[in-house]
C-alpha cells in the first residue's frame, strides 16, 4: 500500500520501553549511540495524521492506550492518538502489543482518517456524507487513498449510494485511477472519467474483452458493465457489445465480425495485482520459425515454494496475469514480440506503428480450422519472418497448418498516461 511521506523533521534516535501496568507512566527514553543507530531496522511508522484534538491532547499516555485499546470513540476521533504515540517513542509493534492493534490496522486508521480529512474540506455541505462512514467506515475510506481529493468526494458518494464493501470500493478506485491511462483503448471515449459508474463500467467492458465471444464469462462482465453505467453513451456502448455477445459476433475496432482474439493494454502493476499468473517463453519476431519451435513447452511448479522449472534452457519469458485465453494454455503456450503491430492482419490503426506487441499463441493447435481465427505462420517457405494470418486468406491459399492459433495480443502499459498524484492531493 502507499503512505503519505514521513516529516522531514531530524529526530534522535531513541527506544520505548512500555510498562503495562496501567498506571500513568511515561516511555522511558535512552540515547542510543550512532553504530546501534546504523545497525537498526527501522520499521515502518504510520504517516502523520492532524493534530490531537483538545479531549485527548491533555490525557497521559496510559489514557490514550485505554482509549485505543478499547475502541472509546468513533474510529476517526482516535486514529489521531497513534501518530502521537509513535511520535512519543512507540514502534507498530510495541503499540500493538499495547492496544491489541496491528500494524496493518493502525496504517488502514490513520490514513483513513486523512482521506476523511480531505473529504471533510471537499463535501463541508453534506454532513450526511461523512456520517455514513462513522462506524466502519475506515476500511471504505482507505481503499481510495490514491485517489485526487475531487475524485475521492465523488467516489465516497458513490460508495455510500451502492452500499458498497472495501472489495467493492477498492476495485471502484482501481478502476477511476486506471481509467486515464487506458486512452485509446477500444470505447474508452464512450465512458465518463468524472462518473464513477463509468470508470466502473469500463473495467468490466474491457474485462469482457479477454473472453472468446461468444462466451458466457464475456457475457456476465458485459452485463456487470452495463448494471453500473451511467451515461448514455457508455450504456450504448455496453448494449453494442452485448448484443454482439449474444449473437456471436464482436471483436476490435477494424476487425470483421466474428473474430475471437482479445486485444488488451497491460495495466502498471497489473501482473503484481494479479491473484494468479503464467510464465511463458519469449522469442522474438526475427528469430523466425526455429525461435517458435525451440521455445520450451513445459514450464511447472514444484517444490513448496513453487519454484518454475522449465523442460530446457531459454533467454527470455514473460510473466502475465492468468487471463481466461492463457490460462489454459497448458504446455503449447509460447509468445513472439514484434517490433509493431502492422503484422495483425486487420485494418492498422495508428498506434499500430508506436508500439510493440506480444502475440500469445497456442503451439499445441496448429490446424487452421476457423475462418474468422488467428494463425501465427512463418512469412514465406524460408521462414523468413513471421506474422499472423486470418484463418480463411490461409485457406485460400492452400495452407492447412500454423505454427500456432493466436489467442491473444497484449500491448505494453503506457507511463505516461499513468495520472499519478500531486502533492496537493494527498492533503
Amino acid at each position: 500500500s502507499l503512505h503519505s511521506p514521513l516529516p522531514k523533521t531530524s529526530l534522535k534516535p531513541i527506544s520505548a520501553v512500555f510498562s503495562p501496568s496501567g498506571q500513568s507512566q511515561q516511555p522511558q527514553y535512552q540515547n542510543q549511540n550512532p553504530q546501534q543507530q546504523q545497525q537498526l531496522y527501522q520499521p515502518f511508522r504510520p504517516p502523520p495524521s492532524n493534530p490531537l484534538t483538545s479531549q485527548f491532547h491533555s490525557l497521559d499516555t496510559a489514557n490514550r492506550l485505554d482509549i485505543l485499546a478499547n475502541r472509546l470513540g468513533l474510529w476517526f476521533e482516535y486514529a489521531p492518538l497513534i501518530p502521537a504515540l509513535i511520535r512519543e517513542g512507540f514502534t507498530p509493534s510495541s503499540l500493538e502489543e499495547a492496544t491489541g492493534i496491528s500494524g496493518v490496522e493502525q496504517n488502514r486508521l490513520v490514513v483513513a482518517a486523512q482521506v476523511r480529512d480531505s473529504l471533510v474540506q471537499s463535501t463541508s455541505n453534506d454532513p450526511e456524507l461523512l456520517s455514513s462512514f462513522d462506524l466502519g467506515g475506515a476500511e471504505l475510506l482507505y481503499e481510495i487513498r490514491l485517489l485526487s481529493a475531487q475524485q475521492r468526494a465523488a467516489a465516497a458518494r458513490y460508495i455510500v449510494d451502492n452500499k458498497l464493501d472495501a472489495k467493492g470500493a477498492q476495485d471502484l478506485a482501481r478502476a477511476m485511477k486506471d481509467f486515464p491511462r487506458r486512452r485509446g483503448d477500444r470505447g474508452w471515449d464512450s465512458f465518463d472519467y468524472g462518473i464513477p459508474g463509468d470508470c466502473l463500467s469500463f473495467m468490466y467492458y474491457r474485462q469482457s474483452r479477454e473472453h472468446r465471444n461468444p462466451s458466457e464469462e464475456r457475457t456476465s462482465a458485459l452485463e456487470l458493465a452495463l448494471e453500473v453505467a451511467k451515461s448514455e453513451r457508455a450504456k450504448n456502448r455496453v448494449l453494442e457489445d452485448l448484443k454482439g455477445a449474444n449473437e456471436g459476433k464482436g471483436g476490435e475496432e477494424g476487425v470483421e465480425s466474428g473474430v475471437r482474439v482479445p486485444v488488451v493494454r497491460l495495466k502498471i502493476g497489473e501482473v503484481a495485482e494479479a491473484s494468479s499468473v503464467v510464465v511463458l517463453p519469449v522469442c522474438r519476431d526475427e528469430e523466425r520459425e526455429i525461435g517458435v519451435l525451440d521455445a520450451p513447452r513445459e514450464c511447472r511448479s514444484e517444490g513448496e515454494f513453487g519454484v518454475v522449472v522449465a523442460e530446457k534452457g531459454w533467454k527470455r519469458w514473460v510473466v502475465l496475469p492468468a487471463w481466461a485465453p492463457v490460462a489454459g494454455l497448458g504446455n503449447g503456450g509460447v509468445v513472439v514480440s514484434f517490433v509493431d503491430a502492422r503484422v495483425l492482419p486487420w485494418k492498422a490503426n495508428r498506434w499500430y506503428k508506436e508500439e510493440a506487441i506480444l502475440v500469445v499463441a497456442d503451439r499445441s493447435r496448429k490446424e487452421v480450422a476457423a475462418d474468422d481465427g488467428f494463425y501465427l505462420v512463418a512469412i514465406d517457405s524460408n521462414g523468413e519472418g513471421l506474422k499472423v494470418e486470418r484463418g480463411s486468406a490461409l485457406k485460400e491459399k492452400g495452407v492447412t497448418e500454423s505454427l500456432g492459433t493466436v489467442v491473444l495480443v497484449v500491448r505494453p502499459p503506457r507511463e505516461e498516461t499513468d495520472d499519478q498524484l500531486a502533492d496537493e492531493d494527498w492533503e
